[in-house]
């Protein structure tokens, strides 16, 4: 079986520290960077999937307005939900 020593558990745990402790510089400086990539990455998808999304738009001229009304609904009449029944109270 292998022993660890003393100088061997120091060396381990000094090399842990450093990779633990170099992760958060490197994630502290280039971090807000790569957040940056990912949104403006992002940002052009959404662009892409939504913007300029009304053909009718696209069809006006400047200074054109058109008001577009939606169809009224009809409604359906009364419905015979059944007879009305007045109760009256009993003592």
């Amino acid at each position: 079986m292998y022993e660890a020593s003393f100088s061997e558990m120091i060396r381990v745990i000094l090399i842990v520290l450093l990779i633990y402790f170099g992760f958060k510089l490197i994630i502290r400086w280039f971090g807000p960077l790569l957040l940056k990539y990912f949104l403006r990455k992002v940002g052009k998808k959404f662009e892409q999937q939504f913007g300029g999304f009304d053909p009718s738009e696209a069809k006006k001229k400047e200074g054109e307005i058109s008001i577009e009304k939606n169809p009224k609904k009809s409604r359906g009449g009364k419905k015979d939900v059944g007879e009305y029944i007045d109760y009256e109270e009993i003592d």
